[in-house]
C-alpha cells in the first residue's frame, strides 16, 4: 500500500474493514491510525461498526484494547433520521446500505477535516460526497 498523507488535526473514521484490519494487525492499517495519531486526529467509530465487525472469529481482547483508544459514537434518534435521509438523497436503501449510512451520517459531523478508512468507496462516496476524504483499505 503507498504512504497516503494525512492531515494535521481532523478525524480519522474507521468502518467495518477499517476496523477489522486495525483488530488483526494489518501493517497498513495500523500505520495510517498511528499516523494520524502523531498528527492530532482523533480516531473514531460509529457504535454500529462493533457490531458489524464483531463475530466468532474476533480477538476480544484485541478488539477491547483497540476500542479503547477509539471514541466510539452512538447513534440516536435524529442520527438515525438524517441517515435515512441520505440513503433515500443517494438512490440507496435497505439493511444492506443501513450501517453504511450511520457511519456516513457520523463522518459528517465529525471534526474537520475528516478521513474514512473503508473497503467500500462507491457507497461511501454516494453518501458522503466530496465531504470526507475517503481512503480505500
Amino acid at each position: 500500500m503507498a504512504r497516503r498523507k494525512l492531515s494535521h488535526e481532523g478525524t480519522l473514521v474507521l468502518d467495518c474493514e477499517g476496523l477489522s484490519r486495525l483488530v488483526s494487525d494489518h501493517e497498513p492499517v495500523v500505520a495510517l491510525v498511528a499516523e494520524a495519531r502523531r498528527r492530532g486526529m482523533e480516531v473514531v467509530i460509529s457504535a454500529l461498526t462493533i457490531i458489524e465487525a464483531a463475530h466468532r472469529r474476533t480477538d476480544k481482547p484485541r478488539l477491547a484494547w483497540v476500542l479503547s483508544g477509539t471514541r466510539i459514537v452512538p447513534v440516536g434518534d435524529e442520527d438515525a433520521k438524517r441517515a435515512s435521509e441520505m440513503l433515500i438523497a443517494a438512490g440507496l436503501h435497505g439493511h444492506k446500505y443501513a450501517i453504511d449510512a450511520a457511519v456516513a451520517e457520523m463522518a459528517l459531523r465529525q471534526r474537520r477535516p475528516v478521513v474514512m478508512l473503508t473497503s467500500d468507496l462507491d457507497d461511501m462516496t454516494k453518501l458522503c460526497g466530496e465531504k470526507v476524504r475517503l481512503v480505500a483499505v
